[in-house]
């Protein structure tokens, strides 16, 4: 690149850094208040609860990188142009393509990059925070342990303690309802959570245990220490199911049709690998937008406002035409041609319109000296 092109490449460069770090700031709050559940709820940890929230930033950053070169290229570009930089780039005589490469080199850094987001970084960082989300939720110290509240797991167990010492638990009062014809209540002086061959075990001391048998009689048996096996109540979370954004590409694509419900999100699937595919194109889509916005006219000191206001509802228009367009093929898969369809030819026909007006910008016209030579030669 010249120095000139390599300044245009650094201007543009710094806003789209700018922009795109002030979104995704404001991305992730919105997505962190979604997520305070797992401190109020589950009485998690601020650590947990900022360390989920950032493995949701490799999504949040694919999903606002072609927006934020749109802007980033327009706000440089307008400026650069009203400081008649553009000018002098002109006066050398450079090209309509050598002015727009170094917007363009941007635009395809980061059709790369959002690429390789889409393909790796991205479901690697989904699985983590699904599994973490899991495991917060899945723990039972949290979301039984709540001194003076009767907390439940289900419909199966109900917990209470009356207070908690350190690690013990004081007032204890258990209700199993594993078995809804014979329940059965425990209560118990002290008790702790340890864990037993790795399973979760809650240890009751001075345990006293009640039950109806099947005579309608009650059972009451008294235990210095009962082990209370936990595992059982945590069998609903187990599973962990991963959604389309989980998955990598492969995955996406070939897909177990022996597997119920992978066979049922099949076109989803496909839906979601083609727009894995596409959405990077957006970035150059978007940079060819604003390369029009700005110099796709003539100079003029008032400013483009008209020609970006119309090019910003250009792009916001194809950003929910390719958002919809992806929702709407996993429900019929023949639009995923539609996904690839809109950005190459969007693409194809802004490229036109810019390159195709002329071989150089602004052309300056001959000097006065040269016109008048001009002139004598065509009289004689």
């Amino acid at each position: 690149m010249t120095k000139i092109q390599a300044h245009l490449f650094r201007q543009i460069l710094q806003a789209v850094v700018i922009i795109v770090g002030g979104l995704v700031m404001m991305a992730l709050l919105a997505q962190g208040l979604s997520r305070t559940d797992l401190i109020l709820e589950n009485r998690q940890s601020a650590l947990t609860y900022f360390y989920i929230v950032m493995l949701g930033s490799p999504q949040v950053v694919a999903l606002l990188t072609p927006l934020a070169i749109f802007v980033g290229a327009v706000w440089s570009l307008n400026r650069i142009h009203k400081d008649s930089e553009i000018v002098v780039a002109q006066a050398a005589g450079m090209t309509r393509w050598q002015v727009a490469s170094p917007i363009l080199r941007l635009a395809l850094m980061c059709a790369v990059m959002h690429l390789a987001v889409n393909l790796w970084v991205q479901p690697v960082a989904q699985r983590t925070m699904r599994e973490a989300v899991a495991m917060a939720r899945a723990d039972l110290a949290a979301a039984l342990i709540r001194p003076g509240q009767f907390t439940t797991n289900g419909e199966r167990l109900t917990f209470y303690a009356r207070e908690q010492v350190g690690g013990e638990l004081r007032g204890v009062m258990i209700s199993d309802m594993t078995d809804p014809a014979f329940p059965t209540d425990i209560l118990a002086r002290t008790a702790a959570l340890v864990s037993v061959d790795g399973k979760p075990t809650l240890l009751l001391r001075d345990a006293l245990s009640q039950q109806l048998d099947e005579n309608m009689q009650l059972s009451i048996l008294e235990f210095d220490q009962y082990m209370f096996d936990l595992t059982d109540f945590m069998k609903e979370d187990a599973e962990l199911i991963l959604k389309a954004s989980d998955k990598y590409l492969h995955e996406l694509v070939f897909v177990d049709r022996k597997d119920y419900f992978q066979n049922k999100e099949a076109d989803g699937f496909l839906a979601e690998a083609n727009a894995r595919l596409t959405t990077p194109l957006l970035n150059i889509v978007m940079a060819m937008l604003a390369i029009l916005a700005v110099l796709g006219g003539d100079f003029s000191r008032q400013g483009y406002s008209r020609r970006i206001g119309i090019a910003s509802a250009a792009a916001a228009v194809i950003l929910v035409v390719q958002l919809a367009l992806q929702s709407a093929a996993a429900s019929d898969p023949a639009l995923n041609i539609a996904q690839w369809a809109v950005p190459l030819v969007v693409l194809a026909g802004l490229c036109w319109v810019y390159f195709g007006r002329g071989r150089h910008i602004g052309k300056r016209p001959p000097p006065r000296g040269d016109l008048l030579a001009d002139r004598q030669e065509a009289i004689a």
